[in-house]
């Protein structure tokens, strides 16, 4: 029999308030408090609060707090890779973003979704679907990206925009819902 995190991890329905997945909820919100009370002159204290909380990150991670996120274990990040201020990951399922990309501020992430159907909804449970975003990505300020999405390399997300369906590479896509308005030239 699964776990409620083994399904959680699966995509499947899980319980939320299941006693494993509220202490790792709790272990990361004592971290994400810890990080978010930095002074800006801490830089190994930041660097060694990041490492516990998002230990699949490559070099160079840069997270300007205050920042947020579920887990931060379920998070795979390439190198270079900026977090401006406000920044949310809901990392109930794998978030994977690759090498060199921007998150302008307040950027959300949601793998965390719920049932459609509202007695499926009422029963409390939830589920999640995988979010990727490929390396040299810019996403503005304030965009939204939703459950299952995947965001191509070298694509740029105007600011404000809700991503809803997979946006392809080298393109700029803006717009609620999100479309791409025209592909990028290699040089730009």
């Amino acid at each position: 029999m699964k776990t409620e995190k083994e399904k959680m991890l699966a995509g499947e329905l899980y319980n939320p308030l299941d006693k494993e997945l509220s202490d790792d909820r709790l272990r990361t919100r004592l971290l994400l408090k810890e990080l978010n009370d930095t002074r800006e002159d801490k830089e190994e204290e930041r660097s060694r609060i990041i490492e516990d909380l998002i230990p699949n990150a490559n070099e160079g991670l840069w997270l300007q707090p205050p920042f947020y996120c579920d887990y931060g274990t379920n998070m795979v990040v390439g190198e270079k890779v900026f977090f401006n201020f406000n920044c949310v990951v809901l990392d109930v399922a794998q978030v994977t973003i690759g090498s060199r990309t921007l998150l302008g501020p307040n950027v959300q992430i949601y793998t965390a979704t719920h049932p459609m159907n509202h007695k499926e909804r009422a029963s409390g449970l939830e589920f999640s679907k995988p979010i990727s975003i490929g390396e040299d990505v810019w996403v503005g300020g304030s965009a939204i990206i939703c459950p299952g999405v995947s965001i191509g390399n070298r694509s740029v997300i105007g600011a404000g925009s809700v991503v809803t369906k997979d946006i392809p590479a080298g393109v700029f896509a803006a717009g609620n819902p999100c479309k791409v308005i025209r592909h990028l030239d290699q040089d730009e």
